[in-house]
This record gives C-alpha cells, sequence and structure tokens, in this order.
C-alpha cells in the first residue's frame, strides 16, 4: 500500500499534496481549512521575518484546470500548454485512507532538511541547501510569491504508475499560481516582516502576512501602474457619422470609414482641427489620412478651439465657424509586427490626452511563452507591463495557433488587476 508524488525538478515547482480517498472526481472538500493551513505555515517558525509573503487564496480556475487533467488519469504532468505559465504537483495512493493533513505536515516538515542560503552564497545564484531525499514540497508551502493554489481529486479505476497499473488509484492534481522553485533562487528573503509586500497591498501587515485593504474608495495615485485595454478597437461607422454623435463620454480611438465618402454630403468644419460636428469619414479624406477607398483613421479629441478655417482639400470642401466649439485630429494607423515578449510600455506609452498604438500582428503560439519573459496581468484591462500578443490570446482577440492582429489602447492609472485563467494562459493579479 503506497502513496507517490511526481517531481519535475527544476521546470515544474512542487507545491502542497493533499491526499483525499473518495468517489470518482470529487474536489478538495474544506478549502478554508486549507488556506488558513497555509498561512500558518508561512507565520511561524523562520518564516516569522519574511520581506514579503502573500496569504494564499484557494482560486476556482486552478481547480476547474486540476479537475480536467485528474480526469484524464494520466501519471505525467500536464498539459502542456499550462505549464509554461502555472505550476503543477501531482500525487496519487492506494489502499488505506490518509487525511489531508497529514500530507501537509508531511510536507512541511522538510523543513528539518533544508538550509536557508546566507545572502553571501548567492551570487547570483543560490545553492541548493537540501540535506534530505527532497525539500521542494516544503519551499513551495512557503514561497513568497505564490499567492493562489487549485487541486482536485479522481479515483482512477486503472491507472498506469511508472509500469504498474494501480487499481481504484486516488490520484490529485495541484495547481498554483505564480509558480515557485526556481532554480537559483531562495523561497523567501529575511528581514523585517512585510517590508517588500507588492504596492498593492498599501504598507499593511496582519500576522507577519502582506494584507491588503479594500481599495473600493481608495483615491488613484500617481504610483499606480498604467493599464490598457486589448481588443479590435476600430468601431465601423458610415460616411456621415459626426464625432460628436459618435464620441460621447467614451474613449474616442479609432474608427473603420466605408468606402464612397469623397462625395457624399456630409459637412465638416476646419482645417487640421475639425469641429465635433464633422464628419469623421470626410475629415479624414480632408486630411489625407484616407482616400475615397476608405479605410482606419485614428481620432483625437483635443478640447475647444476659438474658431474653425475653411480650406479645401483633397477633394474636400470645408466650411468656417468662428465661434469656439470642441475639437478633434485625425492621423493613419500604421501597422507593425510583434513578437510574444513586447508590452505596451514599449511599444506607445500612455501620454495625455490619448495615444494611438500602431494595428499589430501577433506571432503565433505566444501562449506557449513562459511567463516571466512574457507577463500578463490583469483580465479585460491589464497592466501596461503585460505581453501584448500572450494578453491578446488570454483575453481571446486571437488564436494561438494562428495569431492575428490586435488594437491596443493605453489608458489612466488602475490600481487593481484580477489574475484569471483563460484560453490557456494564467494572468497574474
Amino acid at each position: 500500500r503506497g502513496a507517490m508524488s511526481c517531481v519535475l525538478n527544476g521546470i515544474v515547482p512542487l507545491g502542497l499534496v493533499l491526499l483525499v480517498c473518495g468517489a470518482q472526481g470529487f474536489f478538495l472538500p474544506n478549502v478554508t481549512h486549507l488556506e488558513k493551513l497555509l498561512s500558518k505555515y508561512q507565520q511561524d517558525g523562520p518564516h516569522s521575518r519574511v520581506r514579503r509573503a502573500i496569504p494564499r487564496t484557494w482560486d476556482e480556475e486552478l481547480e476547474r484546470s486540476a479537475a480536467a487533467w485528474a480526469q484524464e488519469c494520466i501519471w505525467e504532468h500536464g498539459p502542456n500548454s499550462l505549464l509554461v505559465s502555472i505550476g503543477q504537483n501531482l500525487a496519487v495512493h492506494w489502499g488505506r485512507y490518509r487525511s489531508p493533513g497529514f500530507h501537509v505536515q508531511s510536507w512541511y516538515d522538510e523543513v528539518k532538511d533544508y538550509t536557508y542560503p546566507y545572502p553571501h552564497e548567492c551570487n547570483p545564484w543560490c545553492p541548493e541547501r537540501c540535506s534530505g531525499t527532497m525539500c521542494t514540497h516544503y519551499t513551495q508551502i512557503v514561497w513568497a510569491t505564490t499567492t493562489k493554489i487549485g487541486c482536485a481529486v479522481n479515483t482512477c479505476q486503472r491507472m498506469n504508475v511508472w509500469g504498474d497499473v494501480w487499481e481504484n488509484a486516488v490520484y490529485l492534481v495541484c495547481n498554483y499560481s505564480p509558480k515557485g522553485n526556481w532554480i537559483g533562487e531562495a523561497p523567501y528573503r529575511t528581514g523585517r516582516p512585510c517590508s517588500e509586500c507588492p504596492p498593492r497591498y498599501g504598507g499593511s501587515c496582519r500576522n507577519n502576512l502582506c494584507y491588503r485593504e479594500t481599495y473600493d474608495q481608495k483615491p488613484e495615485t500617481d504610483e499606480m501602474n498604467e493599464y490598457f485595454c486589448i481588443s479590435l478597437l476600430a468601431q465601423v461607422i458610415g460616411c456621415d457619422t459626426k464625432m460628436k454623435d459618435k464620441c460621447k463620454g467614451s474613449t474616442c480611438n479609432r474608427y473603420q470609414c466605408p468606402a464612397g465618402c469623397l462625395h457624399n454630403r456630409a459637412k465638416i468644419f476646419g482645417t487640421l482641427f475639425y469641429e465635433s460636428v464633422s464628419s469623421i469619414c470626410r475629415a479624414a479624406i480632408h486630411y489625407g489620412v484616407l482616400d475615397d477607398k476608405g479605410g482606419l483613421v485614428d481620432v483625437t479629441r483635443n478640447g475647444k478651439v476659438p474658431f474653425f478655417v475653411k480650406s479645401e482639400r483633397n477633394g474636400v470642401q470645408s466650411l468656417s465657424k468662428y465661434k469656439s466649439s470642441s475639437s478633434f485630429t485625425v492621423s493613419n494607423v500604421k501597422e507593425q509586427d510583434l513578437d510574444c515578449y513586447t508590452t505596451v510600455a514599449q511599444l506607445c506609452p500612455y501620454e495625455r490626452p490619448g495615444t494611438h498604438c500602431p494595428r499589430v500582428h501577433c506571432p503565433a503560439h505566444c501562449k506557449d511563452e513562459p511567463s516571466y519573459w512574457a507577463p500578463v496581468l490583469g483580465t479585460n484591462i491589464y497592466a501596461d507591463s503585460s505581453s501584448i500578443c500572450r494578453t491578446a490570446v488570454h483575453a481571446g482577440v486571437i488564436r494561438n495557433k494562428s495569431g492575428g492582429y490586435v488594437d491596443v489602447m493605453p489608458v489612466d492609472k488602475k490600481e487593481i488587476y484580477v489574475g484569471s485563467l483563460r484560453n490557456g494562459v494564467q494572468s497574474e493579479r
């Protein structure tokens, strides 16, 4: 009668293994108890002076992905598409029942074989200081930057475990994010507790763990990261669509004009700066951004100007208006090929009143890039330090197998980002 855990040393970090015996395909019970147990291990003993200790929380997306893999009854890490962005721990046993707490404790007990490296030994890489058979279960439990975990259990009628067929094997899969156990790194840095908590925690510390207050009513500050929206942002409009009608209280950015607007009768007022009641598409032809074939045009609101001067350009006659009114300008849309790693902060940093990024073309298979090279932070709205193309896969704008065109729009500051697992990409928060 036995139990086994699977280690993919140096590639997939190891974490918590909880073995639960039971019926086919049920999820791990007592999630609240699990979270408290993990936080207790972070608070106690040698970890009471960790500079950046973040409480573990249960993540339903990680739980669902763990359940999907547990149903496969394959004794190896997977699926490969997820392993680049999340950590995973596997365990299987058969025979007598073992409680979750028993296995959590046995993993944590590896602390007796682990020696924390001295700072001068990490130059630049830290040595592995484990005197026992394995310490990676313990180090993942206390890894400072791991914040989320999700596990599932499935009873496999017949499962091949290293060449032997086990009947009624209880198979556990645990996924966690961000993953730990990076080769050459220590699991945490010692010092004053909470002295290196991320800015989003606002300097709060509770029980030696980084603690985040409720941010709903707090004002935004200049220290908050910029963020961006990602999609195909261009709105399809007609030849007579006015800027004033199309842009009320929303961020005006990019429009798709039809062909045949040159001889349309829609009016425009001004030269260079156009009055807000002007036709967007005819203003674009007048300025020289488009011709009668139509196409994409970027628009920027510029506030009020004292008057508008008429002129004839590119076959379009504009009108004068000697009255202060809101204005806009037009510009052409550039296209640019990207790799999987480029961020909005690198491509087109946010500037007031607005920034127009080129329409970018992403290559295929960016989902498969490691998260430390191509990070994704947020859901629906993302930090500008995120990989544009990998974020586009997460958002569902492009498919991983084919890549495609993406529009990004840098906007003003945001305080909190929500992590999620979408389309095979685990975003961080």
